[in-house]
C-alpha cells in the first residue's frame, strides 16, 4: 500500500507542472524526455476505443502518483527530469510477444478488460529496444466515447474535443496527460483514496454545447485543460481535452 506521504509528494510534483512557465525543448532531440506508452491491439482479438482509453489513462496516472515515483524511489530522478521539461507521451501498438516484452520494462499496466502500460520517462534517445520497435501506427480501433459519464463515476471525468478529429494512439496521449493535470483538481486525501481505489475515472466525448461550457469552466479554474503542442495531427495550441470532476462532486471542495 502506497504512504500518504509518498502520494502527497507526487501530488505536488503534478501541481507544479501546472504553475511553472513555459516548458521548453532541449536542441538535441535525442534528450527530450517523454513517457512512452503500449496500447495492447492484438489483431485476433482487438479491444474496444473506450475502455483502451481509460486505461491508457489510469496507467499515466497510477504510473505518476506510484510510491516507486517519489522522492527517495526509483523512478523518482525521470519523473523530476520528465515534468521539469515539456511532457511528452508516445503511444505505440502492442501485442503477442512483443505485448509480453514490454511488461519487463519499468512501467506500470492497467490490465481491466482493455490493456495499456505506462513506461517510466526516459530520454528519445535511450528509449528500450523493447519499447522501440513498438509500432507508433496502427493504434486506431472501433467504438464511440459516450456523450456523459456513468451516475457512479468517481475520480475523474476526461472530455475528448469533439471537433478534432485525433487518432487513438494521439487520443491515448491526451487522456493520459488530462488525467495527471486533473489531479490537480483533488486535494492530497482525495489523491491518496483514488489511487487506492484503482484511479476511476470516464473518458467522454461530450456536445459542442457541453465543450463550450467545459472551456468556461476551465476558463474559471474549476476544470484542466490540455493543450497540445501541435508535432502531430493537430494545430499547435488546441484543446484536446477538459479534465474536471464528476458532477456529483463538484459540490466539494478540491483545494
Amino acid at each position: 500500500m502506497p504512504s500518504r506521504e509518498a502520494v502527497a509528494a507526487n501530488h505536488a510534483r503534478l501541481a507544479r507542472y501546472l504553475d511553472a512557465p513555459d516548458h521548453g525543448d532541449p536542441d538535441d532531440p535525442a534528450q527530450i524526455w517523454a513517457m512512452q506508452l503500449a496500447l495492447r491491439v492484438e489483431k485476433a482479438d482487438p479491444p474496444e476505443r473506450h475502455g483502451l482509453l481509460v486505461a491508457a489513462a489510469r496507467a499515466v496516472a497510477a504510473l505518476c502518483l506510484d510510491e516507486r515515483s517519489a522522492p527517495g524511489g526509483p523512478w523518482a530522478e525521470p519523473m523530476d527530469a520528465w515534468c521539469d521539461a515539456r511532457i511528452r507521451k508516445i503511444a505505440r501498438r502492442a501485442r503477442g510477444a512483443q505485448w509480453t516484452a514490454a511488461q519487463q520494462v519499468w512501467g506500470l499496466t492497467v490490465d481491466d478488460g482493455e490493456s495499456a502500460r505506462a513506461f517510466v520517462p526516459t530520454r528519445v534517445g535511450e528509449v528500450d529496444q523493447r519499447i522501440r520497435k513498438l509500432q507508433i501506427e496502427g493504434t486506431d480501433v472501433p467504438g464511440d466515447l459516450p456523450g456523459e459519464p456513468d451516475d457512479d463515476a468517481g475520480g475523474l471525468v476526461l472530455w475528448v474535443n469533439p471537433g478534432l478529429a485525433m487518432t487513438v494512439g494521439k487520443t491515448a496521449a491526451q487522456v493520459g496527460h488530462a488525467a495527471m493535470l486533473g489531479v490537480s483538481l483533488l486535494t492530497v486525501d482525495e489523491t491518496y483514496q483514488w489511487l487506492l481505489d484503482r484511479c476511476p475515472l470516464s473518458v467522454c466525448e461530450p456536445s459542442p454545447r457541453r465543450w463550450a461550457e467545459l472551456l468556461a469552466e476551465e476558463a474559471r479554474g474549476s476544470a484542466v485543460a490540455v493543450r497540445d503542442a501541435g508535432f502531430t495531427e493537430i494545430a499547435p495550441g488546441s484543446v484536446t481535452v477538459i479534465s474536471s470532476r464528476p458532477p456529483s462532486t463538484t459540490g466539494r471542495s478540491s483545494a
